[in-house]
């Protein structure tokens, strides 16, 4: 009894010894085209996207439909995109966080506002009349003044979007701390470019677990029959590792985001064929997400070695999604 822990009285991972969900490789939700084997729409558009691009940005450094890789520095890149006047409907992605990661370098606090509004500002002048951005940020230290600090606190309002709220990322798995709480979420900061016109898909993203799906008020039921809004506060289990628990879709990206995240991002604030945009593109979730959705994605990043990775996990994606369809043909 003194070890609560090991006593299933106080410890309800013990009588279900299965609750561990682990992330998967390819996208929860996929398109039914990909049952049909072929998106002339999407081979369509990702020439024309690379033909125009091309003269400006030189060749990219990995296309296939749908997925466009460029290797080089963001800012230099959506530079040349708002002088060509192209624009994208929707942009998702995670900086760094200054934090000492191998891919950057450390910045003052005000250097690194300042950066992070030059790239902000910079998202915002190729985004669509209706785009929108979303934002994922963690925390840092801010010397003399806090330890953990959001750093969403700081960047909010460091670009011309309309901040339109917040959004908590809730995980399971995170750092262990023993003289504070230990962190267990991310923001999520939700921008549009007009306050009155943007794109906001709920039915796509709507949470069927519904405690009392059967209410009625007046006669009616009070719940919409796809489910209900899934709020401002989102449980998703993070890209883990270790024995027994390592996400399937786990790279040796240090920062990489679960696809279930992006998913329900790309669904609510994109429609099939737009153009989704990952300016600190990493290990490409959001690309595999986007691909996924019928959607056209383009990204940028800075290091040649993650590039290569990118490459790597979207042909495997190619790979365990053409298996998956197969299966599932062979058995319907």
């Amino acid at each position: 009894m003194e070890r609560r822990i090991s006593n299933i009285e106080y410890n309800s991972f013990l009588s279900n010894p299965n609750r561990h969900c682990s992330t998967n490789i390819v996208p929860k939700t996929i398109s039914e085209k990909w049952i049909q084997g072929e998106k002339p729409y999407l081979h369509q558009k990702t020439d024309a996207i690379t033909e125009l691009l091309t003269p400006i940005l030189g060749s990219p450094f990995f296309c296939a439909p749908g997925f466009i890789l460029y290797h080089g520095d963001c800012l230099d890149i959506m530079q040349k995109l708002a002088d060509l006047n192209f624009f994208v409907e929707l942009t998702i992605t995670s900086p760094p966080y200054n934090i000492g990661k191998e891919y950057e370098q450390h910045l003052s606090c005000e250097q690194y506002m300042n950066w992070c509004s030059q790239w902000m500002t910079a998202i915002h002048s190729i985004t669509s009349a209706t785009g929108t951005f979303w934002l994922n940020l963690g925390y840092f230290e801010v010397p003399g003044k806090g330890l953990c600090v959001p750093i969403s606190y700081l960047l909010w309002d460091k670009s011309p979007f309309y901040f339109q709220q917040e959004i908590v990322w809730n995980y399971g798995a995170g750092v262990s701390t023993q003289k504070r709480l230990c962190p267990r979420n991310e923001k999520w900061l939700y921008f549009i470019k007009n306050a009155d016109h943007y794109t906001f898909n709920l039915d796509d993203i709507r949470d069927p677990n519904v405690k009392y799906p059967n209410q009625k008020k007046n006669g009616k039921f009070r719940c919409h029959p796809l489910g209900k809004n899934p709020s401002d506060v989102w449980s998703f289990p993070k890209v883990t590792t270790g024995n027994k628990r390592s996400s399937k879709e786990r790279t040796v990206h240090p920062a990489q985001f679960p696809l279930a995240v992006v998913e329900r991002i790309v669904l609510v604030s994109s429609n099939p064929g737009d153009i989704v945009l990952d300016p600190f593109a990493g290990s490409c979730s959001t690309g595999i997400a986007c691909h996924g959705l019928d959607r056209i994605f383009i990204g940028f990043e800075i290091q040649q070695k993650y590039c290569e990775l990118s490459v790597e996990r979207f042909q495997r994606y190619i790979e365990e999604r053409t298996i998956h369809e197969s299966q599932k043909m062979l058995f319907s």
